[in-house]
C-alpha cells in the first residue's frame, strides 16, 4: 500500500489534541502519546527533506494511547468536512483494536472534528460499534450529524485545547451506574 502526502490534512485537530495532551502531562492529569504510523519512505523531496511517497509498514491501530489517573485510554482522531461522517474512515482492524482495548478495561473512543461547524464529537467505542455494525450488515455506511448525541459535542474555542477527559469521565460514571 503506497501513501501520497495529503499535505496538512488533519493537522489542526492533531495540533489541539497534542496541546491538550501536553497540558494534561504537565499538570499530572494524564500521559497520552501520539502513536506514529510506521512507514518506509520511498521518495524524499531533497529541497525540503519531506517524504513525498512512502509505504505503510503495517496497519495502524489508533492515533493516541495512554493513561489518565490509572485509567487506560486509547482513541483515534478523524476529520469530517460535511455533516455526514463516512464509516469508510474506520477500518476493521481499528474497530477490532478499540473493542479489544475496551474489553481489557480501558476507555476507547474516537474524536470527530466537524470542520465547517468547528465542533468536535466524542464517540465511545460502544456508540461507534452500533453505527459500524449497521454498515457491515448492509445499512447506512455513514453517520448523519443529526444521529449524534448533543451532549457529546465540544465547541472548539480560541484556547486551543479540547478537554476530552470530561467525556471520558462521563463514560466512567455511566459504567459505574451500570454496575
Amino acid at each position: 500500500m503506497s501513501w501520497k502526502s495529503r499535505g496538512l490534512r488533519g493537522s489542526f485537530l492533531e495540533e489541539i489534541i497534542n496541546l491538550t495532551n501536553e497540558y494534561y502531562r504537565t499538570n499530572n492529569i494524564a500521559l497520552i502519546q501520539k502513536i506514529p504510523t510506521p512507514i518506509t519512505p520511498i521518495e524524499i523531496d531533497k529541497a525540503t527533506s519531506h517524504i513525498t511517497l512512502a509505504y505503510f509498514d503495517k496497519k495502524s491501530t489508533v492515533d493516541y494511547i495512554g493513561v489518565a489517573q490509572g485509567v487506560p485510554i486509547c482513541f483515534d482522531a478523524k476529520e469530517c468536512a460535511t455533516d455526514t461522517f463516512s464509516l469508510q474512515n474506520i477500518h476493521e482492524h481499528q474497530m477490532e483494536f478499540l473493542s479489544d482495548f475496551k474489553a481489557q478495561g480501558g476507555i476507547a473512543f474516537i474524536l470527530i472534528y466537524y470542520t465547517k461547524k468547528n465542533l468536535i464529537y466524542y464517540m465511545s467505542v460502544d456508540e461507534l460499534r452500533v453505527f459500524y455494525d449497521r454498515a457491515v450488515n448492509g445499512g447506512r455506511k455513514s453517520i448523519k450529524f443529526e444521529e449524534l448525541r448533543k451532549r457529546c459535542f465540544y465547541q472548539v474555542s480560541q484556547s486551543m485545547y479540547i478537554n476530552y477527559l470530561e467525556f471520558v469521565n462521563d463514560e466512567l460514571e455511566e459504567i459505574d451506574a451500570d454496575n
